[in-house]
């Protein structure tokens, strides 16, 4: 990441902090009887919470630990303005001196160091930037990509940052293996381990070989639970080495290989597990109709299926059976020259169950093709025919007549 980006973020932090503070001057008058709170105090209110935290005064660092003062038993003259009942003191009416008090009792708040403790609110500002409560709302201010850097910071804010999963939502890792290689041991140690402590669930591998497997498996043991989702891109892994790293990933129900030309047909029959509900299989050279079959055969709960093969032909989609009819609901067919309306009389009468179908670049395709298909995927939901040259208006007929369920149609060229 550049230093512009890392720049950019830290400005934003600072722009987004000083809006917060001046918007404070209202509510510090409503909430404090008009009262006059130092700026410290009401960035603590608002980014910490003012109820349910004993607040000590934060005027006076040297009393930050002091006991909180007795509350007043005086009841004041106007009722309008009590607090709740939650509450456990009340302001005494018409004193010339307001003085601090707790109004709660102290919670006990998480900490990223693990475990909970009674919460002392921070008063200066070095102990607000170090502060796990303030830090884990002020967080919330920033996208995925941008706490990236913010976790760079300082190791305070990256062990705050890493031990909020929710923070790195929408995510995934992608580890370039080529220079995870240059890495000293204990680098890739903690990198793995950064990956199960922000509770990421899906891998994606760049460049791996199969050198690169003994290190995965025995560097991040924890992968064989943690992991439910690997995509592996141009790696050069052999079949060998995709049949260790399935061994190890038990938790795994989600496989993209994407550019691995290493891989056979050969390999599929014997690494594809009855686990896998999704596969994608795109730009790999060596795949064609017997890697359906392995497919067809091997995975009977399979939900979604992506296919990118030049050379699978009609005779594959005949693999398909009775058992993928109940669990197969998106099959997306890409770039696939060789299908012809063979391949689609296959489809609809293995899989009417779909509701998802592509048949993007799959130019052999005919208007009689998807007559078959409106007439028999009835329930389909979304129909992508863009790259199909040999469509024509007749088949915008057959689908506005038959396919009352669908919601989306790309006839894009």
């Amino acid at each position: 990441m550049s230093s512009i980006s890392a720049q950019g973020v830290v400005e934003r932090a600072s722009a987004e902090l000083t809006k917060r503070i001046n918007g404070l001057g209202l509510r510090a008058s409503k909430h404090h009887g008009g009262g006059k709170a130092s700026v410290m105090e009401r960035v603590t209110n608002v980014f910490c919470g003012s109820g349910g935290v004993a607040y000590t005064n934060l005027q006076s660092a040297n009393n930050a630990n002091a006991t909180p003062e007795k509350p007043s038993r005086s009841v004041p003259t106007s009722m309008s303005n009590m607090p709740s009942a939650n509450n456990k003191s009340l302001s005494s009416a018409g004193t010339s001196s307001r003085s601090r008090i707790s109004r709660n009792r102290p919670k006990n708040v998480p900490l990223a160091s693990g475990g909970t403790g009674g919460y002392v609110a921070p008063t200066t500002w070095e102990q607000l930037m170090e502060d796990d409560h303030f830090l884990g709302k002020f967080f919330l201010y920033f996208t995925p990509l941008e706490r990236r850097i913010l976790a760079q910071v300082s190791p305070r804010w990256r062990d705050i940052l890493y031990a909020r999963p929710r923070l790195w939502a929408g995510l995934v890792p992608v580890v370039r293996c080529r220079e995870v290689r240059a890495m000293p041991p204990s680098s890739r140690t903690r990198l793995y381990a950064s990956l199960v402590r922000r509770g990421f669930h899906s891998l994606v591998l760049l460049s791996a070989s199969d050198e690169d497997i003994p290190e995965l498996t025995h560097g991040f043991p924890l992968a064989q639970r943690n992991i439910h989702s690997l995509s592996l891109r141009w790696c050069a892994i052999t079949d060998g080495g995709l049949e260790a790293l399935l061994e190890h990933l038990q938790a795994l129900f989600e496989l993209e290989l994407a550019g691995c030309n290493e891989i056979t047909e050969a390999g599929l029959w014997t690494c594809l597990t009855p686990r896998i509900v999704s596969l994608s299989l795109s730009d790999c050279i060596n795949v064609a109709d017997e890697a359906v079959g392995a497919v067809a055969q091997l995975l009977p709960s399979l939900y979604e299926f992506s296919l990118q093969a030049y050379h699978v032909t009609d005779a594959a989609l005949g693999y398909f059976h009775a058992t993928q009819s109940s669990s197969l609901s998106i099959l997306r067919l890409q770039s696939c020259w060789e299908l012809t309306n063979h391949g689609v009389v296959n489809i609809v009468h293995s899989l009417p169950n779909l509701t998802v179908l592509s048949l993007s670049g799959c130019s052999k395709v005919t208007d009689d093709g998807v007559e078959l298909i409106a007439e028999n995927l009835s329930r389909l939901r979304s129909l992508d025919l863009s790259w199909c040259s040999r469509i024509t208006d007749a088949a915008l007929e057959y689908i506005a007549c038959d396919l009352n369920h669908l919601e989306e149609l790309t006839l894009d060229r």
